[in-house]
């Protein structure tokens, strides 16, 4: 594949700027899979670096499953009105809508789950694990709480239509794509049931 190709091809695949994925070619020796990598490095970097700016506009977005018997619903927060009215923009917001109704996950981050969730979650896992040899004891209960911790955290979850990341990452891609900050700010779930 031509490197005109390639480069088209990553900044197709990836919406980031036609210098970001020109650099990630080279450093990947053409290579757009790993090229592709290094986009998603740097893009936490970069929502890292953006992560105490000011939250200003944003989307609500809701996805309806099931026959009209579960809805997601979620409000994703960016800096300006101008990310706001994107088109991808809103898409990202309905991709994690979709992802509140499948998944239906009770925080957040970790930073929302409370002290005493994890403490519950432990005390259980230390029953799981009292048959597993003292030396990795310690390791095995941490497994588990990380795992039980994914399945119940929004942004630690992986994306339903791409496992090989999780929703942080997704998001991140968007902020390596737009420039700004952006946030879940609210989530929510509804069902019959």
């Amino acid at each position: 594949m031509a490197v005109s190709d390639a480069l088209k091809q990553l900044r197709d695949d990836t919406g980031v700027s036609i210098m970001q994925c020109r650099k990630a070619l080279e450093e990947a020796g053409g290579d757009i899979e790993k090229a592709k990598v290094i986009l998603r490095k740097a893009s936490s970097a970069i929502a890292s670096k953006k992560a105490d700016r000011e939250l200003a506009a944003g989307v609500v977005a809701a996805y309806t499953h099931a026959g009209g018997q579960v809805l997601g619903a979620v409000v994703l927060s960016c800096e300006t009105d101008f990310v706001s009215k994107n088109e991808d923009f809103s898409k990202l917001a309905y991709e994690i809508a979709m992802q509140v109704a499948a998944m239906n996950p009770k925080f957040r981050s970790r930073e929302d789950v409370k002290e005493e969730d994890i403490r519950a979650a432990k005390d259980v896992f230390e029953e799981e694990v009292k048959n597993v040899p003292e030396a990795a004891r310690e390791k095995a209960l941490q497994g588990k709480l990380d795992g039980y911790l994914a399945e119940r955290v929004l942004l630690d979850q992986p994306y339903l239509r791409d496992s090989s990341i999780t929703i942080r990452e997704l998001i991140d891609t968007y902020v390596q794509k737009f420039g700004e900050k952006i946030e879940v700010t609210r989530f929510e779930r509804l069902s019959v049931r």
